[in-house]
C-alpha cells in the first residue's frame, strides 16, 4: 500500500479543531456514576494454562450495567510485590482468547488483565455476551449498534467497560495503583485513550488507535470497521449530522485532549484502517508528556512485534530499572 495521507510533516503538526458536545463532560460523568452504582465485585479464581512461571487467573467484574465482564490475570510469580499493572485491551472483532496469547506484559515483569470485549469474538474467542434492547437499525458489525442516540451507541458500553477494567486491576493487593498502564492496538488503542477518564492512569500505550477523528476517516479510508458508518449513510442519508454528534461523544480527539497519563503512541503511516491523520489528530491533543513511533511503510501491522519490544523498555526503564 503506498502512502495515501498527508505529508509526514503536515500529520505531525496536524491539530484538527475537536467537535466536541457541550455537556461531553458531564455525559461521561453520569455515564461512570451509572455505571459505578453497581458493584465492582471483581473476582479472580485461579486457572491453570500450564505456564509454569505465571500465576494465571479467570477474571469477572461488573462493567456497564452491572453485566459481568470476563477477562484474564497474569502476574509473574517470582516478582516481588506490589507489581505494576498492564491493562490489555483488544482490537475489533477479537475476544479473550487463551492466556498464553498475552504473554509479553507478564512475562516481561508486569501484572496483566486483559479485559475481554462484550459481544465480540470472531477474530479470536470471547466469553462475554452483550445484551442490548431499543436500538436503531444497523448495518453488520458493531459501529452502528445505537448509533443515532449516545445513550444507546454500544461505545458507551464498551468505554465504561474499560474504566472498570483499570479500577478491577487496582482492586488487587498485589498490584501498585500508581504504577497502571493502559495499551492496546487499534480498537485497544482507542479504548486505552478512553481509559484516560481516569485520572489516575499513569501511563497510556495506544498502538495504531481506532475511534479517533470520525469523520475525517469515514470520509478517507476504504479499510476496516469506519465502513459500517458510511454503508450505514448509504441507506440513511437524512441522519448524517445526527451520526457524527453521537460519535462526537466517543471521539479519541476529545478523550486525548483530557489524559493525564504519560503518552506512548505508534502509527503506521500506510495504514488504510486507521488512518495516520487520525492517529496524529489523536496525539497532537495530548496536553502532557508524550512520544511517538512512526513506521514508515507498515499498514494496520503498524510496529509489530518491534514496537512491543518498545513498549517493554518503556516501562521497565520508567518503572523496573
Amino acid at each position: 500500500m503506498p502512502l495515501f495521507d498527508m505529508p509526514l510533516d503536515a500529520m505531525r503538526q496536524y491539530r484538527p479543531t475537536r467537535e466536541e458536545p457541550e455537556d461531553f463532560d458531564q455525559f461521561w460523568a453520569d455515564t461512570l456514576a451509572e455505571t459505578r452504582s453497581r458493584e465492582l465485585n471483581p473476582v479472580f479464581e485461579p486457572a491453570d494454562f500450564g505456564l509454569s512461571t505465571l500465576d494465571v487467573y479467570d477474571v469477572t467484574f461488573s462493567g456497564y450495567n452491572g453485566d459481568r465482564i470476563k477477562g484474564w490475570y497474569m502476574r509473574p510469580r517470582a516478582a516481588a510485590r506490589p507489581l505494576p499493572g498492564v491493562v490489555q485491551f483488544i482490537g475489533y472483532s477479537g475476544g479473550r482468547g487463551y492466556p498464553h496469547e498475552w504473554l509479553p506484559f507478564p512475562a516481561a515483569g508486569f501484572a496483566t488483565l486483559v479485559m475481554d470485549t462484550r459481544g465480540q469474538g470472531s477474530a479470536r474467542r470471547g466469553d462475554t455476551p452483550d445484551v442490548v434492547t431499543a436500538i436503531n437499525p444497523s448495518v453488520s458489525g458493531k459501529m452502528t449498534q445505537g448509533i443515532l442516540d449516545p445513550q444507546a451507541y454500544y461505545y458507551r458500553r464498551l468505554y465504561s467497560d474499560s474504566v472498570r477494567a483499570v479500577e478491577a486491576i487496582r482492586s488487587r493487593a498485589d498490584v501498585d495503583p500508581e504504577r497502571i498502564a493502559v495499551a492496546g492496538a487499534s480498537q485497544g488503542g482507542g479504548l486505552s485513550i478512553a481509559a484516560g477518564l481516569l485520572p489516575d492512569v499513569a501511563v497510556c500505550l495506544p498502538d495504531v488507535p481506532f475511534l479517533s477523528h470520525f469523520r475525517r476517516a469515514v470520509e478517507i479510508t476504504p479499510d476496516g470497521p469506519y465502513p459500517e458508518i458510511a454503508r450505514y449513510l448509504q441507506n440513511y442519508r437524512d441522519r448524517i449530522e445526527n451520526v457524527f454528534t453521537t460519535l462526537s461523544y466517543f471521539d479519541g480527539l476529545n478523550f486525548a485532549a483530557r489524559m493525564a497519563a504519560r503518552a506512548f503512541y505508534s502509527v503506521g503511516l500506510m495504514d488504510t484502517v486507521c488512518p495516520p491523520s487520525t492517529v496524529f489528530a489523536s496525539y497532537n491533543h495530548v496536553p502532557g508528556q508524550k512520544d511517538i513511533r512512526e513506521y514508515y511503510f507498515n499498514n494496520h501491522e503498524g510496529g509489530g512485534a518491534q514496537h512491543q519490544v518498545e513498549k517493554i523498555r518503556f516501562l521497565r526503564e520508567l518503572w523496573l530499572s
